[in-house]
């Protein structure tokens, strides 16, 4: 068999000996991150390619590795580890088209001259971190002071959730010039809800099919909610200073 000189073989191959020796150097080093990687596959077979870097690394603060989120980002961009993409659904009440029972009076006029002139209600879903739960937020916000008025919490969103809601938002018997705005999901197109309102004298409003807009103050309040929950549930599981 021919031998052939080390030069001879770099220089076919157009590779320089200073590059040469580098990888060569590299291949007697022993990888510092060969654990964690270990565990980091193990993380992502574990949860079935669930896992994106995120809730690998709140799983690998939870085992007891003190390690920097970016370094995390890194090893599982070498691994080549691709999470699978869930396309997220956002909760609507909406279900088909079932005719609008209301007009809007609110026409983007949202803030109220008194109490209880001008309501808004919705539902909004919440998803619990680490687990397949969810809940159902039904509140009622006056538009005068953005005060929540009542509120309920179900882990489904059905008509008695809507109408223990009403229940303890309007006590009174009668009420004069008050307006309460929805969307047109299927709870405020239903009869019982619409009956409760005539009995008590509140005028029923409802949003444009499709535009959040038009609830303004209850999307602006949603909003404001879920990102005060997000905030409250990262700086519970994670240390902002080891991260810095």
């Amino acid at each position: 068999m021919t031998e052939f000189s080390l030069d001879i073989l770099l220089k076919a191959i157009k590779l320089a000996r200073w590059t040469y020796y580098y990888h060569l150097k590299q291949l007697d080093k022993t990888d510092k991150d060969q654990e964690l990687k270990a565990e980091i596959q193990s993380i992502f077979i574990e949860h079935k390619g669930n896992y994106a870097y995120r809730r690998i690394y709140l799983e690998l603060r939870n085992r007891g590795y003190l390690v920097n989120h970016k370094r995390v980002q890194g090893l599982i961009k070498v691994l080549n580890l691709q999470a699978k993409m869930r396309q997220k659904r956002k909760y609507s009440s909406h279900k088909g088209d079932v005719g609008k029972k209301a007009e809007n009076l609110i026409q983007g006029q949202f803030e109220g001259s008194k109490t209880m002139e001008k309501c808004y209600t919705d539902v909004t879903e919440f998803a619990i971190p680490a687990s397949t739960q969810k809940l159902y937020l039904s509140p009622v916000l006056d538009g005068f002071n953005s005060e929540i008025i009542a509120f309920n919490l179900s882990c489904s969103p059905n008509l008695e959730q809507v109408q223990t809601m009403l229940e303890q938002a309007f006590k009174e018997k009668h009420y004069e010039n008050t307006i309460l705005h929805s969307d047109q999901g299927w709870q405020y197109q239903h009869d019982s809800y619409h009956q409760f309102l005539e009995g008590k004298g509140i005028q029923a409003s409802m949003s444009r099919k499709g535009n959040s807009p038009d609830n303004g103050m209850m999307e602006s309040f949603f909003g404001i909610l879920k990102f005060m929950a997000m905030r409250k549930h990262l700086n519970h599981l994670i240390n902002w200073n080891k991260l810095l």
